[in-house]
């Protein structure tokens, strides 16, 4: 049984319930903020699975901002592999003086080209390069940069790699060819990349599924059965990556260290398919916010499902709105309930904090913590909030190996540092018992994983 408090330690609390526990209880939803809400999971290409924020680990001065979209890509899934959606503008924002408006905005907008339409071959031999002439069909994209009123178009026509068909037959030496070419260098010294990557999410979904379950604590359960390790249920599944890295004076407001981020991806309003029957679809009127994401799991598990849609619609500053379901969670009053003798108290007060019921979540997800990486003149609103002055550890941002499940799990039990069960047995041991990814990442950008590849999977 592992005890997870390697971020505890440092007193960094952490956020909601379980990136899992109790998931299934509440909603067909899926890992981290996979399949989180009724209408993205019908709409995988603008559905956010989850949002990094962290400090370049081979780059001082440097800050990675990643966004995951598209949840389950099973690798095999051809002929017709996942891409971006043509129609989908996706954005990473950022609010550099907590007054949770973004003050920078960065903007992919992907367009796919089709050269070889005769075929119904993805690739027609080996691809080798991004430029391959026997691909079938490939994605470009312009990267866009809003600071208050100025657009600045910093990127224009960079190639997206392709999916990873076949290691030995179709895309051989997939990071060597394509993986690697797909970064590209931006003004500032900073990378950009958009492309498949393995899911850097971990997570037992088979058991929190059923009824909350835990494995290494299934005899605990209010129906038990035997303890056993925890299994990966995304291992072996992609997502599409944007990954961006720029320098953290780019993006910093004067002497305030503390950025909030999260992504979101946006739709036009109108949605015409052809009455000729030709199979063609058109897109008019304005663009139409229909996914949000910056903290994992908020609208997964806290907000319910009535609100699932309108939270992936709304904008940070109006955040109030969600106010009475983070501060009594129903997960965590749901803990007690399946793990009988687990305690977690109803009211957490935190100095400074008038809100009521549990600040400690609260904290976590609206506001950031006070001396670690909460901004001054803060206005609540959820984000994933990284004090670039200090090292990073969920919650303050996100690095790639951070467990948020157990880490989530510990705090709505009231483990955090910001908990009166920190220190208390079960509370501060809970967790799934999956404790990394299944594959390693990189130690360059953009650090994920590569994506497996269709016949190996």
């Amino acid at each position: 049984m592992r005890t997870s408090r390697k971020l505890l330690t440092r007193a960094l609390p952490v956020v909601g319930l379980s990136g899992a526990l109790l998931a299934g209880l509440l909603a067909p939803s899926g890992a981290s903020s996979h399949r989180e809400a009724p209408l993205t999971s019908q709409d995988p290409t603008a559905d956010h699975t989850d949002v990094f924020a962290f400090k370049t680990p081979d780059a001082p001065g440097m800050v990675t901002l990643v966004a995951n979209v598209n949840p389950f890509e099973d690798p095999a899934g051809g002929p017709n592999f996942y891409k971006f959606g043509d129609e989908v503008l996706y954005r990473i924002n950022i609010d550099n003086d907590g007054d949770a408006i973004p003050d920078v905005r960065y903007e992919w907008d992907f367009r796919t080209q089709t050269p070889n339409p005769n075929t119904f071959l993805y690739n027609t031999n080996q691809v080798t390069s991004l430029t391959d002439p026997d691909l079938s069909v490939f994605q470009s994209y312009t990267l866009r940069k809003y600071e208050g009123s100025t657009k600045t178009t910093i990127a224009e026509g960079r190639k997206v790699p392709p999916a990873n068909v076949g290691a030995q037959r179709s895309t051989p030496d997939y990071e060597a060819n394509l993986g690697r070419a797909g970064v590209y260098g931006i003004p500032g010294g900073g990378k950009v990349f958009a492309g498949p990557r393995d899911d850097p999410f971990f997570v037992d979904l088979g058991s929190i599924f059923d009824l909350g379950g835990l494995r290494p604590f299934n005899q605990n359960h209010l129906i038990p059965l035997p303890n056993e390790e925890g299994e990966d249920y995304v291992a072996g599944y992609n997502v599409l990556t944007m990954a961006i890295q720029v320098p953290i004076a780019e993006l910093t407001e004067g002497d305030e260290p503390v950025l909030g981020v999260y992504a979101t991806a946006l739709r036009r309003r109108e949605r015409i398919h052809a009455g000729d029957r030709s199979g063609g679809i058109s897109t008019s009127g304005p663009w139409v916010e229909v996914s949000r994401l910056g903290n994992p799991l908020v609208n997964e598990v806290v907000v319910p499902m009535g609100a699932k849609d309108r939270f992936n619609a709304s904008r940070p500053r109006d955040d109030a709105q969600f106010l009475p379901q983070v501060i009594d969670p129903e997960l965590g009053r749901l803990i007690p309930v399946l793990y009988p003798g687990v305690e977690v108290p109803t009211e957490v007060p935190v100095p400074g904090v008038n809100l009521g019921g549990r600040e400690d979540i609260a904290t976590i997800f609206l506001t950031g913590i006070a001396g670690i990486n909460q901004p001054a003149n803060v206005k609540p609103s959820e984000m994933l909030r990284i004090n670039t002055a200090t090292d990073t550890g969920f919650p303050n941002g996100r690095a790639l190996a951070d467990d948020v499940a157990d880490i989530e799990i510990q705090a709505l039990a009231a483990a955090s540092a910001l908990g009166p069960k920190a220190n208390t047995a079960p509370n501060n041991q809970l967790g799934d018992g999956v404790d990394a990814n299944d594959r390693s990442f990189l130690d360059r950008f953009p650090y994920l994983a590569p994506p497996r590849d269709g016949y190996g999977s």
